[in-house]
């Protein structure tokens, strides 16, 4: 089973071409929203491997975001993407949990790189906690 992706940005343009560049070059599913609160339903749901979110958002924005999802979903990679980069940004949203802080524009190799190590992270954390539970119930 393909591994899902939710990408949320409130420009259109960035969803198709994220979108695109991840279903051209990975088996992954990818579903898109511009709006945030949308995205935070949509995590709340489950099933989802990894999010990736506009900084700069209305309404609520990638690092609010990043922090409501963290409080049901601590797990879940979150890539912060945006156009407004800022060293003092990047370190607030590493600090907030971020798995990563990407600047616009980016490269397409940039970014299939990213997804690739977050997914990475994803599937030995939760091997991990496979295990430990294994562990656990053979004690």
């Amino acid at each position: 089973m393909p591994e899902k992706i939710l990408i949320v940005d409130d420009e259109p343009d960035m969803l198709r071409l994220l979108s695109m560049i991840i279903r051209e070059k990975t088996p992954y599913e990818v579903t898109t929203t511009n709006n945030p609160l949308e995205a935070l339903e949509l995590t709340k749901k489950g099933g989802l491997d990894l999010l990736i979110a506009d900084l700069k958002m209305p309404g609520l924005n990638g690092i609010e975001l990043l922090e409501s999802v963290k409080r049901f979903d601590e797990d879940i990679p979150t890539i912060i993407i945006t156009a407004y980069g800022t060293v003092e940004a990047a370190v607030e949203t590493m600090q907030k949990g971020a798995f990563d802080f990407i600047t616009k524009p980016f490269r397409k190799e940039q970014i299939l790189f990213t997804i690739e190590r977050a997914l990475k992270w994803i599937r030995l954390q939760r091997e991990n906690k496979m295990l430990k539970e294994q562990l656990k119930s053979e004690v």
